[in-house]
């Protein structure tokens, strides 16, 4: 089955997220998405009270800027929230946005060996292990979590070019793919984790989750194209959706034939509605995605 979730975006103050995350667990919403976007709200800290405020929604940050975080705390941080809320909480971790990296002063000269390092020594201090650590970015010495997570974590990553992609595959449980992503981009990116799971002889199960941006309601349409267009993505074909249900259901079996495993609805940053979103995707999308 198709999961569906949909995203708390931080254009919304914080004090928001309880109504959202307590709708989004009394309608049935599989999954309840967060972002730690600079300079808005914290990944872990918003996760933590979602899951607090809720019974059985999923909560996923998508994502954790690595740049920014020792992965001790990553790694502390994700435990905790395991340990305390078992099966709910999915964490990803990435690049960040460059130029927000560079404004506190943490932009790497290699992203990819930084998330590289950072991802082999997350998924080993997650699995309770004991690490010595002197990488280019990496330094542990003689570090383990008291309270690893009392289950194995799956830890996700955020991907573009295709280089990450192929390190996802290689380092990574999961792979989280932006709204920019149409179904075409969607094939692709399989086909690079999928290198890159057969160069690190990897046979487990990795996930893909995509972003979708959806627009609903009579200025559905309009809202779309603005935001596209601000985003430099006008011209980009079959991205996004706007229309009822049913369009929008489609739009998510399209990306889920390409092979996404759960798509996220994004709503535009303007959404007027956000709480009948949540409903909207819960109540009506939901029912008709396979």
């Amino acid at each position: 089955m198709t999961g569906l979730g949909a995203v708390f975006r931080p254009q919304l103050p914080p004090e928001r997220l309880r109504a959202l995350a307590r709708l989004a667990d009394e309608t049935g919403l599989e999954e309840l998405w967060l972002w730690e976007d600079c300079f808005r709200e914290g990944g872990i800290s918003t996760a933590a009270a979602a899951l607090a405020w809720t019974e059985r929604v999923r909560i996923g940050v998508g994502l954790l800027p690595v740049p920014l975080r020792n992965v001790a705390i990553t790694a502390m941080e994700t435990a905790a929230l395991h340990r305390m809320f078992p099966g709910r909480a999915i964490v990803a971790v990435g690049h960040g946005v460059q130029s927000w990296m560079g404004q506190v002063g943490a932009r790497p000269e290699s992203p990819l060996t930084l998330l590289r390092e950072h991802l082999d020594a997350l998924r080993a201090l997650l699995r309770g292990e004991r690490l010595t650590v002197r990488g280019r970015y990496v330094t542990l010495d003689d570090v383990g979590l008291d309270w690893p997570p009392a289950d194995p974590v799956e830890v996700l990553t955020g991907a573009t070019g295709p280089r990450t992609l192929g390190l996802a595959g290689e380092a990574a449980d999961g792979t989280v793919l932006t709204a920019s992503t149409p179904p075409e981009g969607v094939r692709r990116a399989r086909l690079l984790i999928d290198e890159g799971r057969r160069r690190a002889g990897r046979t487990d199960p990795h996930r893909v989750v995509v972003y979708l941006l959806t627009a609903t309601g009579p200025d559905a349409a309009a809202r779309l194209r603005a935001e596209l267009g601000e985003e430099g993505l006008a011209d980009t074909p079959d991205l996004g959706v706007a229309g009822d249900a049913d369009a929008v259901a489609k739009a998510v079996q399209r990306l889920a034939d390409a092979g996404a495993d759960t798509v996220v609805l994004q709503p535009t940053g303007d959404e007027p509605d956000p709480e009948g979103f949540v409903r909207f995707a819960a109540e009506q999308v939901r029912p008709l995605v396979p």
